[in-house]
């Protein structure tokens, strides 16, 4: 699957943002989708994740601001992004993972190794 991310700019703090992630080659709702974020100098890190059947994950510390939902139809994911934060600053990255080969994506939807197929990025920046 093919994924291309878009959505990103520049924000002021506090204001809000919506990433989008769409899908093309493969049978979109087939997919297990996670956003994930990288910071100038700093690791990758997982930002929420939805499995192919709606069930949603986020990092403990962006839980109430910022919000993943699926639509199939569109063979899009899209990421709310509220109350944004300067510290929120950093290259967006969707990805994606078939759920025939993964049986414990619960398990595992934070890990970057687990999804196989890649967005371009989308930077977003918030100023302050």
């Amino acid at each position: 699957v093919q994924l291309q991310a878009s959505g990103g700019g520049l924000v002021q703090a506090g204001g809000s943002l919506r990433l989008s992630c769409a899908g093309s080659g493969a049978p979109f709702s087939n997919h297990h989708m996670g956003w994930f974020r990288q910071a100038p100098g700093k690791e990758r890190e997982f930002v929420a994740a939805i499995s192919s059947g709606g069930i949603t994950y986020y990092v403990d510390s962006l839980k109430g601001r910022f919000t993943i939902s699926r639509d199939n139809a569109k063979n899009t994911v899209y990421l709310q992004m509220n109350s944004l934060k300067p510290g929120d600053t950093a290259v967006y990255y969707c990805a994606a993972r078939n759920r025939w080969n993964i049986n414990n994506f619960g398990g595992e939807h934070n890990s970057p190794a687990t999804y196989y197929y890649w967005g371009q990025g989308t930077l977003v920046t918030v100023s302050s």
